[in-house]
């Protein structure tokens, strides 16, 4: 079992975001309050049950007396993330870039984005476009975590 984080959260024009991955997880940020272009830099975990379903992001504004407005909605393919993951990567040197994803229509990537091995894990940066928004941009960080390496078994 792996887990999959994400951080570094950076997004414009909105004060809630909430993430699932196939409905099974829902994680949400802290509110930040009258700012336009609020910056989390928060660490959010979930598990990865199903790698073939890209991670669904949902972005609100949070209302006190009213529904929460929705403010965009995003899709990352994480397919390239997840295989790169497989990969025996424990040899090659810090910073290597073991693929780059481009932008198309299964994601929402405002970028192309490279899957790095950065201090004994597989990283991916990424800007992600928004859509049903007139603009808004998240800026997310991918790092995954094996439990079974993780916990010593």
């Amino acid at each position: 079992m792996s887990v999959c984080t994400v951080s570094n959260l950076t997004i414009v024009g909105g004060e809630r975001r909430k993430l699932h991955s196939s409905l099974l997880w829902k994680l949400k940020t802290s509110v930040k309050k009258n700012n336009v272009n609020p910056v989390w830099n928060e660490d959010l975990t979930l598990t990865v049950s199903d790698p073939i379903h890209p991670l669904k992001l949902q972005v609100f504004d949070k209302d006190l007396f009213s529904r929460d407005d929705k403010m965009g909605d995003a899709e990352i393919d994480i397919h390239s993330f997840v295989e790169a993951t497989k990969l025996n990567l424990s040899n090659i040197p810090n910073g290597t870039v073991i693929t780059t994803v481009r932008p198309n229509r299964h994601n929402c990537l405002a970028d192309e984005s490279a899957i790095v091995w950065r201090d004994g894990t597989v990283v991916q940066d990424i800007i992600v476009r928004l859509k049903n928004v007139e603009s808004g941009e998240l800026e997310l960080q991918l790092s995954w975590i094996n439990l079974s390496q993780a916990s010593g078994s």
